[in-house]
This record gives structure tokens, sequence and C-alpha cells, in this order.
């Protein structure tokens, strides 16, 4: 598989590359190489559910983390949301997140 779209059949039987020449075919992309990919309904179903519902309780407390900041705000963060979440990677995810908000609502606030 890893081989077949750079190494072409040289049309002798033995060998690395041997067997038939032929033409090598497009694949067309598997339905599962999209799993997991954000939709159009879904994100804005999100967003309708973020404006009406807010922060969780614990995603206020970061938000909160982030306003005042500190020394190593962000590792503090990341411990919080990972106890929380369980995983590195959601913990990063959801600091990002919640980074965004707050950049969102002091980007209101200069506006307004």
């Amino acid at each position: 598989e890893e081989g077949r779209d750079t190494m072409t059949r040289s049309g002798i039987a033995k060998g690395k590359n041997g067997g038939h020449v032929t033409q090598l075919r497009e694949r067309a992309a598997k339905p599962s190489q999209r799993k997991g990919a954000l939709g159009k309904r879904v994100s804005l179903c999100r967003s309708i559910a973020r404006e009406v519902a807010g922060l969780s309780p614990y995603e206020r407390r970061i938000l909160d983390m982030i306003k005042t900041g500190g020394s190593a705000a962000d590792k503090r963060i990341y411990k919080y949301a990972k106890k929380r979440l369980g995983s590195h990677k959601r913990a990063l995810a959801k600091r990002e997140d919640i980074k965004e908000v707050n950049a969102q609502q002091r980007a209101k606030q200069a506006g307004a």
C-alpha cells in the first residue's frame, strides 16, 4: 500500500517492482476519512448552545484564571482542565477555547 503511488511495475516477473506494467488509479476517499470533521449544523448548534447557556462553573473558573494571569497561569489552567476533563488533548483544547472566549469578551468591551 505505501509504495503504491511512488513505484511503477517494471514488466519483469521478479524483483521489487515485479509484475505487469499497470496504470495507477486514483482511489476514492473513504467516508471514514472525514470522521470527526465538524459539520455546519453541529457547529451552529454548539454556538447557539454556548450563547444561550453560557459557561459552566469550571469554565468560568478557567476564564478567571486567564484574567488574573500571574506566573505560570497557562500551566495552572492546563492542570485544572486536565483534572476536570481527563486527558491532555482535551485540556489543551479547552484552554484555547476559553482563551478565545476571553478575547471575544475583550473585543466586545473595546467596541462597546
